[in-house]
């Protein structure tokens, strides 16, 4: 099959789910292609667990089940082998939200350098990630940003961040594995910018460990991926990107409006696309001084990234760029990408059920505001049911 074509191949995308595990995905599409029940089915689930109702047992065997890996690492082993028996790695996403003393922030630093000893020596878990403000304040990330003076304690607050930062990029370097880091909102992203940045520098002399994350929709990043890359070749140290679209579009808009300032988000999709598509290509024709990740669902990008490839001889498995999606979506592109030969990984988030809770909603509310994409799953899930009933 050739590869302007790979995508539509629904018996490699869905050869790891049985006859029951489809049908519960195309439930579960069906229900998110809604958007009245997605409201509803929010309340709901929020009342519920806030009432303490028996409902963890549902939530746990439909959108739990399909969206995330387990409630913690060894949870997640069966999931983990069964993807790499399909050729596609995992990235453990420790996808708790939220939390805002130093206790929380220093054990999800803990438990983010436990995901690394876990991750090491298993060819299944090559990279891992974390979140800015899982280590520290939201708003200290903005003061920071802002450039607002720091007081005693809040400096030392930040020495306590950059320290959390240091040690698992450390561990990560120590046991070889990649570590991505998340971008958040524009207004606190310009201190975590300089902190990845100065982890780069430390740890990315030779191979790139550490790797911070693009986020496309916004139009200054383009100018942002070319001053770095100068940067890196004078100081001699490689850059690590995840490239994505974007995850909060509508709250950069409204918080613009509210302060008076021009959006930091493109004017419409195509201005989007094309800034991911260009940061991508940028990247791959520097290649010698970068790691990828390529965080998309969107085939177009996709088929645009194996052409370019391509065109420069860069080979499929080149471990130098990763392909990724979130698990539970889009295993048309996945499994038919690990089954042409190039580097997949999976983003697995897992966490006890009633805190991955926000996570699970974040990911229902966007595919009901992202055209297209639940209609797209829908499609390749209903051809798959159809050609099972034929065989």
């Amino acid at each position: 099959m050739s590869e302007e074509k790979i995508f539509d191949n629904t018996k490699i995308a869905f050869k790891l789910k049985s006859d029951s595990e489809l049908e519960r995905a195309y439930f579960i599409f069906k229900m998110i292609s809604s958007q009245p029940l997605v409201k509803i089915g929010t309340a709901a689930t929020n009342f519920a667990l806030k009432a303490n109702l028996p409902v963890e047992g549902l939530i746990r065997s439909t959108v739990f089940d399909h969206f995330c890996g387990g409630t913690d690492e060894i949870d997640c082993l069966p999931v983990i082998d069964k993807l790499y028996k399909g050729g596609v790695s995992s990235v453990l996403d420790y996808s708790i939200e939220g939390k805002e003393s130093e206790r929380q922030f220093d054990e999800t630093m803990l438990r983010i350098i436990k995901i690394l000893e876990f991750s090491k020596s298993k060819p299944s878990l090559p990279i891992a990630v974390f979140k800015p403000t899982g280590f520290g304040r939201f708003s200290l990330y903005e003061k920071k940003s802002n450039k607002t003076p720091l007081t005693e304690l809040e400096k030392f607050e930040w020495s306590r961040i950059e320290a959390r930062f240091d040690k698992v990029c450390q561990c990560a370097f120590e046991e070889n594995v990649k570590v991505l880091i998340d971008a958040e909102e524009s207004w606190m992203q310009y201190a975590a910018d300089e902190l990845v940045e100065k982890m780069m520098m430390r740890y990315n002399k030779n191979n790139v460990i550490v790797f911070n994350t693009l986020q496309t929709y916004r139009w200054d990043r383009i100018d942002y991926l070319k001053s770095i890359h100068k940067r890196a070749q004078k100081l001699k140290f490689k850059i690590g990107f995840k490239i994505v679209r974007g995850a909060y579009m509508e709250k950069e808009r409204k918080r613009a409006f509210e302060h008076g300032y021009k959006p930091p988000i493109c004017i419409n999709k195509s201005a989007t696309d094309k800034s991911f598509n260009e940061s991508m290509i940028y990247i791959l024709k520097n290649i010698e001084d970068f790691g990828l990740f390529i965080g998309t669902h969107n085939e177009e990008s996709t088929y645009l990234a194996l052409k370019e490839m391509k065109s420069l001889g860069i080979n499929k498995n080149d471990n130098s760029i990763w392909f990724g999606q979130l698990y539970g979506m889009s295993d048309h592109i996945s499994f038919n990408l690990a089954q042409a030969g190039y580097n997949v990984a999976k983003y697995l988030p897992f966490g006890p059920v009633k805190d991955v809770m926000p996570y699970l909603i974040r990911r229902a509310e966007e595919n009901t505001s992202v055209a297209g994409q639940t209609t797209r799953e829908l499609k390749l899930l209903e051809q798959e049911r159809k050609n099972r009933r034929l065989d």
